[in-house]
């Protein structure tokens, strides 16, 4: 049987162009809103990394840390924590000063019904943290969210596709963006906007809904039939080493794997991985949300964990 823990730790490591990144990069890190799905796995592999490479740089996780436990394991592994509410003024001008800023706070989807929180969380506190933090690098956490939904033979949305986001979740997402860069220009602050789409983790994502789905025997939705994935600890990667990329005016970089995935056929694998007939209900529309990042992949190259090793480690 599979240990698990040691195959995310396997997963999980510093590649060797990550360490040479962080030896090069100058100033600590720091990773607002760590407590949230991304954060502490990112948080401990810079600091892996950054150990690795033989340099001393603070990594620095600021969150509201609901759930202490997150706070205690991430000092257990060498990474500064600081409990703070980034809307307050006075927790967020308290904060520590870092070269290099990770801003990964921000409401994710289900935003009905409080629709004024997900403004202040996604639109205004942007403001806040690009002047805190003017004269740093920031590398500001988006979602391809902000693109229309675009032909699945179109390959999806390039860096240059003009933006469309639909429902005022991906609108507020879309106001995070333009705030931040024009925040960049007016403070000459080098920024970086990091358009992720559907990272994939052993414990959540899109691949693991779907095999829950076969194996549970539920009826899979192929209405939105097709989509993007990459395993959250490539995104991580990407996102650390887009800090040596931001700039001014702000760069936009789509990061997500190379595949238009079908969801009938991902359906379909699972179910034989898991000895289970998948059933389907709806037809699979000719758009999807999807985002081209082909300029990820030319600037880090392609993600260390393939497609099939995704789906393989979901039904272990």
């Amino acid at each position: 049987m599979i240990d698990l823990q040691l195959l995310e730790q396997e997963l999980l490591k510093p590649s060797e162009a990550l360490i040479a990144d962080m030896y090069d990069l100058e100033g600590d890190i720091i990773l607002l809103g760590v407590g949230g799905k991304t954060g502490p796995s990112m948080a401990r592999l810079a600091r892996q990394a950054i150990d690795l490479a033989g340099v001393k740089k603070r990594i620095i996780g600021v969150s509201r840390f609901s759930d202490p436990q997150t706070q205690t394991e991430l000092e257990a592994e060498g990474i500064e924590t600081i409990a703070a509410d980034l809307l307050n003024e006075s927790h967020l001008a308290a904060l520590p000063d870092a070269a290099n800023v990770l801003y990964l706070a921000g409401t994710k989807f289900g935003t009905t019904g409080k629709e004024p929180f997900t403004w202040a969380m996604n639109a205004y506190l942007p403001d806040r943290v690009a002047e805190r933090y003017k004269d740093s690098r920031i590398v500001a956490f988006s979602t391809g969210n902000v693109y229309p939904f675009s032909p699945v033979s179109s390959g999806g949305p390039s860096e240059d596709y003009p933006t469309g986001p639909v429902g005022e979740y991906g609108q507020s997402c879309l106001g995070r963006e333009r705030i931040f860069q024009y925040f960049s220009e007016k403070n000459q602050t080098p920024t970086l906007i990091y358009r992720l789409n559907y990272a994939i983790d052993f414990k959540y994502g899109v691949l693991l809904e779907i095999a829950k789905a076969v194996n549970e025997e539920r009826s899979i939705d192929l209405t939105t039939g097709n989509v993007n994935v990459i395993w959250q600890g490539d995104a991580n990667e990407i996102a650390l080493r887009a800090l040596k990329h931001c700039s001014v005016p702000t760069k936009i970089l789509n990061v997500t794997g190379p595949e238009t995935v079908s969801v009938k056929w991902l359906a379909e694998q699972f179910g034989g991985l898991l000895g289970k007939e998948p059933t389907f209900i709806n037809e699979v529309q000719p758009t999807a949300l999807l985002s081209n990042a082909s300029e990820a992949h030319w600037l880090f190259g392609y993600p260390r964990v393939t497609l099939r090793q995704m789906m393989e480690i979901t039904v272990t």
